[in-house]
Parts: C-alpha cells; sequence; structure tokens
C-alpha cells in the first residue's frame, strides 16, 4: 500500500531535475542550489537577470506520456545547444503551434526554418557495410573505439580507470542521462587527439 512517501518526494525530485536541467544550458548562468522541501528554482540568465521557477503541485496524470515528442526533443535539443541562442516551433501570432516547423537563431544572428518530416533513415533494410578499422558514428561504438584505443597504448593506471568507465558507460548506453552521453563524448573526443 503506499502511504504517500513517494508522492511527498516528487515535488523535491522534480524541482531537482528542473534545476539540473536548467545547469545544462548555455543560456543560463548560475542556478541556486535546490534543498529538500524546495519547491522553487532560482536562476540567472547570460544577461544577470534573475527569475524564480516555482512548482506548484498538482494530482499526477495516470496516463502522462513518459516520452517527449520529436518536435519538442529537436527544438529543446538545439535551443539547449551553444551555438543557438534560441529554438522554436512555429507558431502564427494567434494561431497554435505548427508542430513541423522550428525557428532557430545562432549566436551569429543567423536565423533558419526547419522542416520536421517522418522519413526513414536512408539504406534502412539495407545490410552494413563493414568497416572493422573505423569507428561507427553511435555514441557507445565511439565511445568503446576510444577505450580501446587506450588501452591499446600501454595505459597508466588512471588511464586504465578511464577506459573500463568509457567501456562500462558504452555497455549501458541506452540507460545513460543525456549530460552523462555528453560528458563521455567530451572525453572520447580528447582521448583521440
Amino acid at each position: 500500500m503506499d502511504t504517500g512517501t513517494n508522492q511527498d518526494k516528487a515535488p523535491f525530485l522534480d524541482t531537482a531535475r528542473i534545476a539540473d536541467a536548467l545547469l545544462d544550458s548555455p543560456h543560463i548562468s548560475f542556478v541556486a542550489p535546490v534543498e529538500p522541501g524546495d519547491e522553487t528554482v532560482w536562476f540567472r540568465d547570460a544577461d544577470g537577470t534573475g527569475f524564480e521557477l516555482t512548482l506548484t503541485t498538482a494530482e499526477p496524470v495516470p496516463d502522462a506520456e513518459r516520452v517527449a515528442y520529436a518536435w519538442d526533443a529537436v527544438a529543446a535539443a538545439i535551443g539547449n545547444h551553444p551555438h543557438f541562442v534560441r529554438a522554436a516551433l512555429g507558431q502564427e501570432s494567434f494561431g497554435p503551434l505548427n508542430l513541423d516547423t522550428i525557428t532557430a537563431q545562432t549566436r551569429t544572428g543567423n536565423e533558419y526554418t526547419l522542416k520536421l518530416t517522418v522519413a526513414p533513415r536512408p539504406g534502412y533494410g539495407k545490410e552494413p557495410a563493414s568497416s572493422p578499422a573505423s569507428p561507427s558514428t553511435s555514441g557507445a561504438a565511439d565511445i568503446a573505439y576510444a577505450a580501446d584505443r587506450l588501452l591499446a597504448s600501454d595505459p597508466s593506471d588512471s588511464e586504465r580507470a578511464t577506459a573500463e568507465l568509457l567501456h562500462h558507460l558504452a555497455a549501458t548506453w541506452d540507460r545513460q542521462e543525456p549530460s552523462m552521453r555528453r560528458h563521455a563524448r567530451a572525453v572520447a573526443r580528447t582521448l583521440r587527439r
């Protein structure tokens, strides 16, 4: 029987997750630490303006979506990338959101309209050509490749530990948070130099 303890922890966990998401944004310069019981996240944007986000609790929705829609995920990923200032779903001034059009603005002032269409990956269903010497373009394969190269170079104890950690991350890639994947890719890029 659920006594409500998970319900009591949910606002703090969600507040902590919101603070963590803000920390990943290049557009946010500071996020105040969140303590248990906090229902507010205080942060400063890149211009130094302070903001406060307050969680208001509501009953959980049992049928709520557990996965972000592709258009939301794409707009958020582009908008949070350091080379972009913003990305938003297209919307006419008073009309509904256009879910297949994203407007993105770069830090250099270029603005792009991106059209999102559903399409199979090129070459889908064909046998992949094998090239054993080159790393795959997938994140897990790149991480494992960097770890293998490090182990083949007569590594020190700390380098061996790094390689073992990279192998673990590659083996559990699908369960890793996006921030951990970014860090693993950064370490792998450093090792390839």
